[in-house]
């Protein structure tokens, strides 16, 4: 069979020995498949021998046409952003402890052949694209797989900021902060938070808020072709913390803060996958409910 992917970039964030080990195998395996093997350069640097091509984390979609990363599901996020800026379909090697990404285990990894030979179930999810504006014109721009947080930079202090939809006000918070999740990260900070979960192929957004200060303020799921912007005042007593999937953190005095979906991302499962086992076995429900239609 012709392979469907036939040069595919390793990606690994975490220099453990579970981790490393797991990336070696991965890599034997790759080249028995007679596939074209490129690892990326930070990937490179925690490997005591390398004989393979080496690439730029944002040269990737100019020489691959996959992403294999291992590690966890932060590690994933982290991958996934270079996936979903450059077009390119990812698949996860879990070796994290929970794994709700990453879901092909260490012992399958024959599940990363069948995939490179096109048998896979392919999602596409939403990606948030956060620009940030402060009062010098200054903008930063960020992607967020999971989710954008925005608290308080001071542990512990409310603060107010006004939430617009497509133009309309939303509400004036006075809170801890805000969760704005996409389906995929509704199972993540925004869970934690109460707010509900959301299939992961869906095109919605979820607002959640942290510890409001009015009892009535609950999550909104709105619509995922929503532009959603965040205006921060600065008559705050402390700046505002704007955090993405937990890893790209930005800090903001006055002005606004502008969230759109405006790209996908191409996640790869086995042929096998099924979600609702995903949420079952991480989340611990009902341990003793079986499936009544499983053969096994």
């Amino acid at each position: 069979m012709v392979p469907k992917f036939k040069k595919i970039a390793v990606i690994c964030r975490r220099n453990n020995r579970n981790s490393m080990d797991t990336l070696d195998y991965l890599m034997e395996y790759l080249k028995k498949q007679k596939i074209q093997v490129f690892i990326e350069r930070e990937t490179a640097s925690f490997l005591a021998k390398n004989t393979v091509a080496t690439v730029d984390a944002n040269q990737l979609n100019k020489v691959c046409d996959l992403i294999a990363v291992v590690g966890g599901d932060g590690s994933f996020l982290s991958a996934a952003r270079l996936a979903a800026k450059q077009n390119l379909p990812i698949v996860g090697i879990n070796r994290g402890s929970l794994g709700f990404l990453t879901d092909i285990t260490p012992r399958c990894i024959d599940k990363v052949g069948e995939i490179i030979r096109g048998i896979f179930y392919e999602e596409k999810r939403l990606v948030l694209k956060t620009t940030i504006a402060n009062n010098n014109k200054k903008t930063t721009q960020n992607l967020a797989i999971n989710d954008v947080v925005f608290l308080s930079h001071s542990t512990g202090h409310l603060i107010e900021f006004f939430v617009h939809l497509n133009g309309q006000f939303l509400c004036k918070y006075r809170a801890n902060g805000l969760i704005v999740a996409t389906p995929t990260g509704s199972t993540a900070h925004a869970l934690s938070g109460g707010g509900p979960i959301l299939y992961p192929t869906l095109e919605n957004i979820v607002l959640v808020p942290m510890l409001s200060h009015n009892l009535s303020s609950r999550p909104i799921v709105i619509d995922g072709k929503s532009t959603i912007e965040i205006t921060f005042i600065k008559s705050n007593a402390t700046e505002l913390l704007t955090i993405c999937d937990g890893q790209l953190k930005s800090t903001l005095q006055e002005g606004k803060i502008r969230i759109r979906a405006e790209k996908r991302l191409r996640l790869l499962h086995p042929k096998e996958y099924n979600y609702f086992d995903i949420l079952r076995t991480k989340l611990h429900w009902e341990k003793e409910n079986k499936n009544p239609s499983a053969v096994c």
